[in-house]
């Protein structure tokens, strides 16, 4: 999607995105970071099971494991503490939930990092946002955003294709 937009897409392990990232600003790393990954992130196994086995218990029993001993995925979070510059920020729109995640907070004082977090405040904004959605004349180019249209029936099997990066599947949009 970035790539269709003229956006410069670097790929690669997340050591060599850094080292891009800092060839790219003269050793200096980015002012700021977006991490809008959040817990969906790949790159710890360990993680990534404890979550699955947090979503097999009844909704109460896993809601209180996360709230209690729940632990994230933080790869694209420490991807983006070690690429951003020295005083630099770093944005989280992914949502992390775990109460128990380890952050190198040495690392975060040290670089002078600033972070910037929260959900989005929805409701605040439907009123103003949702008429513009809505305009066929695409106002704000939402659009071209979508990469898949699927009766709600689909639902299941569109999140999966989502999920794993299948058919270049970025936004579903399901009718009802």
């Amino acid at each position: 999607m970035a790539a269709r937009h003229g956006i410069e897409v670097i790929g690669g392990s997340d050591e060599e995105v850094v080292e891009k990232l800092r060839e790219l600003t003269d050793g200096r790393g980015p002012d700021s970071v977006v991490d809008a990954v959040g817990m969906e992130a790949h790159g710890s196994p360990v993680a990534g099971t404890a979550q699955a086995a947090t979503g097999l218990l009844p909704s109460s029993l896993g809601r209180a494991a996360m709230e209690h001993a729940g632990v994230d995925r933080l790869s694209a979070l420490y991807t983006a503490i070690d690429a951003v510059r020295r005083g630099g920020t770093i944005s989280l729109s992914g949502v992390y939930g775990g109460m128990k995640d380890p952050l190198p907070m040495l690392t975060l004082f040290d670089k002078q990092i600033q972070m910037r977090m929260g959900q989005c405040n929805v409701r605040n904004w439907t009123d103003d946002i949702l008429p513009l959605v809505d305009d066929p004349s695409d106002p704000l180019g939402v659009l071209d955003l979508k990469t898949h249209t699927a009766p709600l029936d689909d639902a299941p099997e569109m999140y999966e294709k989502f999920q794993k990066k299948q058919d270049g599947c970025i936004k579903v949009v399901l009718k009802p």
